[in-house]
């Protein structure tokens, strides 16, 4: 049975550009036989410090025409995805005794248990006469010497990275049995120039930094862009003759029209669940509250009516509740509210002011920024306050932002400056759950307000 999904292409850089973007590529996916593990061997990501699995990924085979050497390749990236997620260690290819030579035939377990590698991805990649490049590959439990999943991919040779991250998925889904998130993007933003004289533009990459491209050129500043967990959709904040401005962008097609201008807003809205509702926060007659406005009416409602400052709104994935950060306390703490604005309770009670909440996609956690002692920290805590975890520390950790799974946040990071105001660099880190894990994100600029997209298919 064939599956048919839409792959994408190079964004263009500049919204000039932008009329073309996005050319369908089709992938094909068909699965292999398999014979199911007798023994599962799977990961248990349910403790707070995870062993990571061996594995071994040797270089997929090249076989009839030549692939340009995207064989190399598409082993790399997709241990490379695997072993920043922090659950897999990778085995070093010079401790390999097998040689992979043909993927239909059963590996040597053997010679994988030897090196103590745990699973084993073996892989091919064929030209076909017709243009289009198959790819395929197999993953093996080397305890129970069993053929655990196994699947191959027609699509033209210029998407091999998108095939590399749907491997990628399929592996950790396997032996996790959790959704993967490798096959996704991040918008955010790209910073260059001088800090008294900041050029910030609105860029995306593939969630492993490549492939990155602007969307924006630079003539306007951008803010804080934010995806649709529904659809590859973003708002982001501008400023237009020194007015906020509020844009949706949509990233298949590269259309993008302007929701409205928001005197007063610092922050871009935030997506429903569905995409049909945003919400914001806006500062009128001194007094900044809660607005959420259906996108296809574009009616403003008002959710908040404290006197305090009530900003950064974040939905749960059940759109039942709102989280948010508020000094009506006194001091910067976050709240969990109904959806309709009633029954505001506080969550947060520890030391220092909390700020920037987001829900997890999963529903159990939302993520903040903390301040305390001159600090910042990136943290987690149950929607009703329970089990606060710092996972980040530093001079400036800020944005967090969550993978389509809610196993890991990326977030920005900004080192000091000195006092003359030079030095110092803002650069993407991801962490996953445990705090164990911190990795910075390459970006070919400084970059900040990272905003995760869901899975593109």
């Amino acid at each position: 049975m064939a599956e048919t999904r839409k792959s994408y292409g190079n964004l263009a850089s500049s919204l000039a550009k932008l009329g073309a973007i996005c050319a369908a590529l089709m992938l094909v996916l068909t699965p292999l036989s398999v014979t199911p593990a007798k023994a599962v061997l799977q990961i248990d990501i349910t403790n707070a410090n995870v062993e990571p699995l061996p594995i071994a990924i040797p270089e997929f085979i090249e076989a009839g025409s030549p692939a340009d050497g995207i064989n190399r390749d598409l082993s790399k990236v997709i241990l490379n995805n695997l072993e920043r997620s922090g659950l897999f260690r990778a085995i070093d290819p010079g401790a390999y005794i097998e040689e992979i030579r043909d993927i239909n035939s059963r590996p040597r377990f053997g010679d994988w248990r030897i090196i103590k590698s745990q699973a084993l991805v073996t892989g091919q990649s064929t030209l076909q006469d017709d243009g289009r490049l198959r790819i395929e590959f197999r993953l093996w439990d080397v305890f129970a010497e069993e053929q655990m999943t196994g699947l191959q991919y027609y699509t033209t040779p210029d998407n091999w990275r998108r095939v590399a991250h749907l491997i990628s998925d399929a592996i950790y889904e396997r032996l996790t049995g959790e959704t993967g998130y490798f096959d996704t993007r991040v918008v955010f933003v790209a910073e260059s120039g001088p800090k008294v004289d900041r050029v910030k533009r609105l860029a995306i990459m593939d969630q492993d930094g490549a492939n990155a491209s602007y969307l924006t050129d630079g003539s306007h500043l951008v803010l804080t862009p934010r995806f649709s967990p529904s659809s590859q959709e973003i708002t982001y904040l501008s400023y237009f003759n020194n007015l906020p401005r509020v844009y949706l962008f949509n990233i298949e097609t590269g259309q993008q029209e302007i929701v409205g201008d928001f005197e007063g807003m610092t922050f871009a809205p935030r997506f429903s669940p569905d995409g049909s509702t945003i919400i914001m926060s806006l500062a009128k007659n001194s007094n900044t509250d809660i607005y959420s406005m259906d996108l296809r009416r574009r009616i403003k409602r008002r959710l908040t009516y404290d006197p305090a400052i009530d900003t950064s709104p974040s939905y749960a994935p059940d759109g039942r509740r709102i989280t948010f950060n508020s000094d009506r306390s006194g001091g910067q703490q976050l709240y969990v509210m109904n959806v309709d604005g009633s029954n505001a309770q506080r969550i947060s009670f520890g030391d220092g002011r909390y700020a920037t909440p987001v829900w997890s996609p999963r529903g159990d956690l939302i993520a903040f920024t903390k301040i305390y002692r001159g600090r910042f920290y990136i943290g987690v805590m149950r929607p009703d306050g329970s089990g606060e975890r710092l996972l980040t520390e530093s001079f400036l950790d800020e944005g967090p932002t969550w993978s389509p799974n809610g196993r890991v946040l990326m977030f920005f990071r900004q080192t000091p400056t000195r006092r003359d105001g030079s030095g110092g660099s803002v650069k993407l880190w991801s962490v996953d759950l445990t705090g164990y894990n911190e990795r910075v994100v390459a970006t070919p600029t400084e970059a900040s307000d990272p905003a995760w997209s869901p899975l593109i298919r």
